[in-house]
């Protein structure tokens, strides 16, 4: 079997955070092909990644909290403009200008939280984690971590419409037997913390 490869990249949109590109491409029985890729990298980081010149490096981070003061998991709730709506998600960023895995989970858990990160108990074990390799490249560092503090909407961006919940086993449970809209990476997390409670960090 023949492994498809990408002959040609064409922007089709390019802004700040994310780019849209028609990537042309061989499939397996040697046909042309065109795919659209979103993707938070430019043209050129794009091509070297495809040529194999350049490493794919990791986009974001995702956090899963444990607060220390309480032993709740630590959830948020955004209004994303895709959907129109607000949806519980895990605190979360980009990784700005290659910075490590620390400072960046200190640094998006403060402003969308509040809280101050105390250490960080486990990395994903694997190098990075795809979000939705179908329709885009982007990938995350899935970061568990312990924090307290106060939660504060003091360091929001403009942009961004986040409640914070510290949630309970017993909260976390009756979320998922809600009809309630939920990010998939929240979802299991809080499914595996209403069977684990606080043993999950």
């Amino acid at each position: 079997m023949n492994q498809s490869r990408i002959k040609n990249i064409s922007p089709l949109a390019e802004t700040k955070f994310v780019g849209l590109y028609d990537v042309e491409y061989k499939n397996k029985v040697n046909e042309d092909k065109h795919w659209m890729v979103a993707t938070r990298k430019s043209k050129e980081e794009l091509e070297a990644i495809y040529s194999g010149e350049k490493e794919d490096e990791i986009d974001a981070v995702v956090i899963a909290a444990l607060h220390k003061s309480t032993n709740k998991i630590v959830m948020i709730k955004q209004f994303r403009v895709p959907i129109n709506n607000y949806i519980y998600e895990l605190p979360a960023g980009l990784v700005d200008n290659h910075e490590d895995m620390e400072h960046a989970v200190s640094r998006e858990l403060k402003e969308e939280t509040g809280l101050d990160l105390i250490s960080i108990n486990k990395i994903n074990s694997m190098d990075k984690l795809y979000l939705s390799p179908g329709m885009t490249d982007e990938s995350v560092a899935f970061v568990y971590c312990t924090c307290d503090g106060e939660v504060s909407k003091e360091f929001l961006e403009d942009d961004e419409e986040i409640e914070t919940y510290l949630l309970s086993q017993e909260d976390a449970k009756k979320i998922i037997n809600r009809n309630e809209k939920i990010d998939i990476k929240a979802f299991l997390i809080l499914q595996m913390f209403a069977n684990l409670g606080h043993k999950l960090f």
